[in-house]
């Protein structure tokens, strides 16, 4: 039986204005996952959508739940879908006087890995699109990661809803890891060296002296949000359950995550003179529908209001939200600065 929270941490993501800078993954990957066995490891990551993500096509890997709320085990990613680590000629390079003709480049391909389709669009001239997603772990009310656990290594802390591993020695005898095959959005990792389950943990650490997750503090753009859903006159609380523009990916996995997106919306379609064509997105709505179900309509409706209200002068608390004119606004409750906390 999976702990309920007395109140939940949640991510708020704004698409619309992530510039795919991974300062947030350099953040997260400098802090937590810089050790033996961590390499494949990238508890944050910036996908470009659509394509086929980290580990690759982690969405068709299967996990969650089933239409009848049991538990569906998926794949668990390997090393084709990881990656190796990439191995780079720098001592050619830097070091043996060819610097005018090597150019630098990993020794050998590693197949695939983070980043490896960033910037490729889709669509058609002069349609194509693309656009940024930062991932996390979901931190999910219904998490299916430690629900799969049979160790019970895995639990959901009770009081702010961060999942965690709470006994890696525990996966030590664990030869079916059970909890990546349970996890839909493959947040789970597990290393190699030290045998065990490793995954985001909220920057707990840092929450804990009331400093907020690295990803958020770190975001040169301003566009992710933290604090608890339980909080009403917080700007997660407002944008997910009063305004419902911010929506969770792939709610059909059946794990309630709480990690939400503000849907991307795009510059507008062209004709083929190269005029505006507003008879329909440019991102295709289908695609998003796909991504975060179908109340994606309805929030890509209102964020369309509210940035027209804000072009005629008129006043919206939505887009006043969104704007964030003060960076200390997406801290929530983890106001303090790092650099003063011992």
């Amino acid at each position: 039986m999976v702990t309920e929270a007395k109140r939940q941490i949640a991510f708020v993501v704004d698409l619309n204005k992530c510039m795919g800078c991974h300062t947030c993954t350099i953040a997260c990957k400098t802090l937590w996952t810089n050790d033996k066995g961590m390499d494949h490891m990238w508890w944050m990551k910036v996908n470009t959508m659509p394509g086929r993500g980290y580990p690759k096509d982690w969405e068709t890997m299967g996990g969650g739940y089933d239409g009848e709320g049991n538990l569906a085990l998926g794949k668990e990613p390997g090393t084709e879908e990881y990656g190796r680590p990439m191995e780079f000629n720098y001592e050619e390079v830097f070091f043996g006087g060819n610097g005018h003709k090597a150019h630098l480049a990993p020794q050998e391909s590693p197949g695939w890995g983070p980043n490896w389709d960033e910037d490729i669009a889709t669509g058609e001239y002069p349609n194509s699109y693309f656009f940024y997603m930062p991932r996390l772990c979901n931190h999910c009310g219904h998490p299916a990661c430690a629900e799969a656990c049979p160790q019970k290594a895995i639990a959901k802390r009770e009081e702010d809803g961060v999942v965690l591993v709470v006994d890696e020695s525990a996966c030590a005898t664990c030869s079916d890891p059970l909890c990546m095959k349970g996890c839909p959005y493959k947040e789970v990792y597990r290393n190699p060296v030290r045998s065990a389950a490793q995954k985001c943990n909220g920057c707990l650490p840092r929450m804990e002296r009331e400093v907020a997750p690295a990803c958020v503090r770190q975001c040169p753009g301003r566009c992710i949000w933290v604090g608890f859903l339980n909080d009403a006159e917080s700007p997660v609380y407002k944008l997910v359950k009063e305004w419902k523009v911010a929506l969770p990916l792939h709610p059909e996995f059946g794990t309630r995550p709480h990690v939400y997106y503000v849907p991307p919306l795009a510059s507008p379609r062209l004709d083929a003179e190269g005029n505006v064509d507003s008879s329909q997105p440019r991102i295709p709505m289908d695609y998003l529908r796909g991504l975060f179900g179908p109340e994606v309509d309805g929030a890509v409706g209102r964020l369309q209001e509210e940035i027209e209200k804000k072009r005629n002068k008129q006043d919206s608390p939505i887009m006043d939200v969104l704007i964030v004119r003060k960076w200390q606004e997406l801290l929530g409750p983890f106001e303090k600065d790092p650099s003063e906390v011992q």
